[in-house]
């Protein structure tokens, strides 16, 4: 029960982060871009400011590219474009975001993400949204099925 009470008395105290001006700026250009190709930007949180900011991002992208360029480590939010080819031969452009969640990394950098996720999938108008616990788990094949879901 101590266990219990001490984690639900850290999750209290966890503070919801800023959306850095900047970042809410770049989620509405990407939510409207005319470019038929996969593209992401990637964001993390700076704990010194408690600020939401730019990571990176990513033009022509595969989901291989991504694993290969975000950090297996540390937690990133991610907001991807994705060309969906439709099996009776149209093409789609869904917009997911995906909360990079890995294991391992320190609790409290867990619960700042976490707290911080409602507010950023609201401010990005987001109704797609997904987590994984590690970069691997990224591929085309994973994100296929999870959009079957929303058909």
């Amino acid at each position: 029960m101590g266990d219990y009470k001490n984690q639900y008395l850290v999750a209290q105290n966890v503070k919801v982060c800023e959306i850095d001006p900047e970042v809410k700026e770049k989620l509405r250009k990407f939510r409207f871009r005319k470019e038929k190709n996969n593209a992401a930007i990637s964001m993390k949180i700076d704990p010194k400011t408690m600020t939401i900011i730019l990571d990176d991002e990513y033009e022509d992208c595969t989901l291989d590219d991504l694993q290969e360029e975000l950090p297996g480590h540390l937690p990133r939010y991610l907001v991807y474009s994705y060309c969906l080819s439709h099996d009776d031969g149209r093409t789609s452009f869904p917009l997911v975001f995906i909360f990079i969640s890995p294991a391992g990394c320190k609790p409290e950098l867990q619960m700042m993400y976490a707290g911080t996720k409602t507010a950023l999938v609201t401010e990005a108008q987001m109704t797609k949204v997904f987590e994984v616990r590690n970069v691997d788990e990224l591929t085309d094949e994973w994100l296929r099925g999870k959009l079957a879901l929303f058909r």
